[in-house]
């Protein structure tokens, strides 16, 4: 995994970013925006004592309804890679239940650099948040690094993603990363506390008018992996930002009768996990990042 000639994503910019920025917009060196004890992720990854959450720099998607869109445009802190392991080992003594890598793809081989450094001390679960936009061989060389995956799988539809993500090859890249996935965390495995310790967890955010779509991701998903072996998380969230008043069609947020419609097809395919509750759907819930949440040193 390098920098030079860039293959982290699916983008496969080609990009050598020691001297020029990717198509996400960031170089060879990390950025971080904020690190935090988040406590409003799913109850399995944030438990009682929170999440350990770091929020990366830049993104390889332009979802046009990004939540943290001053993060995923590049705002952030540089810091070394004995940086972050130090931000990782902070977090756990804090008392986080894990360390939550978000959006940290083309950044992996920092983020490898920094789980090596901290690996002898770091004894909570490493989880990998992600768009679900992945390429497998980025994903292979984190096997062993990671135990708990939580990608989102956001589209069905290569017209929608292209629209909305500017990845009209999501849903194909997002089947392949899932199975690799579960090829590393095959089941579920949780402590005495409920706690996720291993597995995968995969998000799914209904949008504005798209709902025959989101029940179209459910059932691709079951049809090829099953129900059984993982958790869904269905999200009702959908916040329009100001960006989504060039698409009017998602400039609001989404019905209760959207939700309940792929609600119900979910419990119908047999899917365990997390439904949302739809007071979730406002910017409340979208952490405050500021340029000088992180110190470099």
């Amino acid at each position: 995994m390098t920098y030079e000639n860039c293959r982290l994503c699916p983008r496969a910019c080609g990009v050598d970013r020691r001297t020029k920025r990717g198509f996400c917009g960031q170089s060879d060196i990390l950025r971080v925006a904020r690190y935090q004890k988040h406590l409003w992720e799913e109850p399995c990854i944030s438990g009682t004592r929170g999440s350990g959450t770091v929020f990366f720099s830049g993104c390889t998607m332009k979802c046009v309804f990004c939540q943290n869109y001053e993060v995923s445009r590049g705002m952030g802190t540089e810091i070394t890679a004995s940086r972050l392991a130090d931000i990782f080992l902070e977090l756990q003594d804090m008392g986080c239940h894990n360390v939550s890598l978000v959006t940290a793809t083309h950044f992996v081989p920092g983020v490898l650099q920094a789980l090596d450094r901290a690996c002898d001390f770091l004894h909570v679960p490493v989880v990998f948040n992600c768009g679900g936009y992945e390429r497998v061989e980025t994903l292979k060389a984190l096997e062993g690094s990671v135990q708990v995956w939580l990608p989102d799988f956001k589209y069905k539809s290569a017209e929608l993603s292209a629209r909305y993500s500017a990845a009209p090859d999501y849903y194909d890249r997002a089947m392949e990363a899932i199975a690799e996935m579960l090829r590393q965390s095959p089941r579920l495995v949780l402590d005495q506390d409920g706690i996720l310790q291993r597995g995968v967890v995969i998000r799914h955010l209904v949008m504005p008018g798209a709902y025959r779509d989101s029940i179209a991701v459910l059932e691709a998903l079951a049809e090829s992996f099953g129900t059984e072996n993982y958790y869904l998380s269905l999200m009702s969230q959908f916040t329009p930002m100001p960006s989504c008043k060039d698409y009017p069609e998602i400039d609001r947020r989404i019905t209760t009768f959207e939700y309940r419609k792929v609600a119900q097809r979910a419990l119908d395919l047999g899917f365990r996990g997390y439904f949302q509750d739809r007071d979730a759907s406002s910017q409340a819930y979208i952490p405050p990042f500021g340029e000088n949440d992180v110190k470099p040193e």
